[in-house]
C-alpha cells in the first residue's frame, strides 16, 4: 500500500516577495508598463492548495512596508492563513522584477536583508506546526542565510516521532543563489532527507549529471518514501518506496504564456492528491491540471478548472488520458 500523508492542514514556509513584470510580456528594456503583483514558490502553493480545499497557512516574515502589506493582503485573499507570518520592522520585503525574452523569462532577484532572510530555526515552534499534517518547505530557503538553512535543516533532520507533520521538500534549483558552488550536494542531501521530494529533471541533470534519466535520480535521492520527477512539458514520474511499482503521466499539450510558476501549481494538486488518500496516478493528473492553470496566465497563480471539468479529467481511462494530452 503506498505511504500518504495524514490528511490535515498544511504549512508551507518560506519567502514571498513583491514583483514586476512587464504587461504584456514583453522584454523589459522595451517595456511600457509593468505590473505588480506577488511571487514565492511556497505561497504559490499554498495558494493552489487552498483552491484544492485543503486547509493551508504560509508561514513566513515580511517588511512592515507597502510591499509587504500587499503581499500579505493577496496570500491571504487566496483563502490561505496568513495570522502567522512575522512583520519585520527593521527589514524590507524582498523584490523580484520579470525579464521575458525569446529564450524565457529572466528573473533579477532584490532580496538580500530581506525579513524572510531572517527566519530561523524557532519559525518551527508554536502554531501553526503543532497541527499541520504536513510541511512544505523548497531548496530555495536554504540558500536565504545561515540561519535559513539551519531552519530547513531542523525541519528535515528531525525524528519522525518528534513532529506531528510529514515534510515535503521541492529542489527547486535557483543557480543565482548558490554562488559557492554547494548546490549539488547541499539540495541532494536536504531532499534525501524529506518525506516527499519533487525535482524538475532538467534541474536534477545541472545539479547531479547531464545525462540522468527519473530512475537515475531515484538512485540519487533514495530515501524519499515518495520522489516526484518533473519532465517539463513531457511527463512527471512518481516512486514510491512502499507500492506497486513507478507510475509516469504525460502532461497535456497547454498554451504557455509565462513557465514560471507552474512547478509550484504542481506540486501543490499533487500534494493535494495525495492528501486526498487518492492513488499516484490520480495525484499526478491532479498536479498537470494544476501546472496548466499557472502556464496560462503571466502571474504565478491562474484559476482552475472548476470541480466538474477537474472530476472528469481525472476520471479519464489511460487511453483517454494520452489522446487528450496530446
Amino acid at each position: 500500500m503506498t505511504w500518504r500523508p495524514v490528511p490535515g492542514p498544511v504549512v508551507c514556509l518560506g519567502e514571498t516577495m513583491a514583483a514586476l513584470a512587464p504587461d504584456p510580456p514583453n522584454p523589459l528594456l522595451d517595456a511600457a508598463r509593468l505590473r505588480l503583483s506577488v511571487a514565492g514558490a511556497e505561497s504559490n502553493v499554498a495558494m493552489y492548495l487552498a483552491d484544492h480545499g485543503i486547509p493551508v497557512a504560509w508561514l513566513s516574515a515580511l517588511g512592515d512596508d507597502p510591499l509587504g502589506h500587499r503581499v500579505r493582503a493577496t496570500v491571504a485573499a487566496a483563502g490561505v492563513d496568513v495570522s502567522h507570518v512575522r512583520t519585520d520592522p527593521g527589514r524590507p520585503t524582498g523584490l523580484l522584477v520579470k525579464d521575458p525574452g525569446p529564450a524565457g523569462t529572466r528573473v533579477q532577484y532584490y532580496r538580500r536583508g530581506s525579513a524572510a532572510s531572517a527566519l530561523g530555526p524557532e519559525a518551527l515552534d508554536g502554531e501553526p506546526l503543532r497541527t499541520a499534517a504536513l510541511l512544505h518547505l523548497t531548496g530555495i530557503t536554504p540558500a536565504l542565510s545561515e540561519s535559513c538553512r539551519r531552519l530547513v535543516t531542523r525541519a528535515l533532520t528531525a525524528e519522525p516521532g518528534a513532529r506531528p507533520y510529514a515534510v515535503s521538500f521541492d529542489v527547486n534549483h535557483r543557480a543565482a543563489l548558490w554562488p559557492d558552488g554547494s548546490a549539488s550536494t547541499v539540495l541532494r542531501d536536504l531532499a534525501d532527507l524529506a518525506d516527499i521530494a519533487f525535482v524538475g529533471l532538467d534541474e536534477a541533470q545541472a545539479l547531479w549529471g547531464e545525462n540522468l534519466t527519473p530512475a537515475d535520480v531515484r538512485a540519487q535521492l533514495p530515501g524519499p518514501r515518495v520522489l516526484v520527477v518533473k519532465d517539463g512539458a513531457n511527463a512527471a514520474t512518481a516512486f514510491s518506496d512502499e507500492d506497486e511499482g513507478v507510475h509516469c503521466v504525460p502532461a497535456p499539450r497547454t498554451t504557455v504564456v509565462e513557465p514560471v510558476g507552474a512547478g509550484d501549481a504542481f506540486a501543490a494538486g499533487f500534494l493535494a492528491g495525495l492528501l486526498r488518500g487518492s492513488t499516484m496516478t490520480y495525484a499526478l493528473r491532479l498536479g498537470h491540471i494544476t501546472a496548466a492553470s499557472a502556464l496560462r496566465v503571466t502571474g504565478d497563480h491562474g484559476p482552475l478548472p472548476d470541480r466538474r471539468e477537474q472530476e472528469a479529467l481525472l476520471a479519464l481511462s489511460l487511453r483517454e488520458w494520452e489522446e487528450w494530452a496530446r
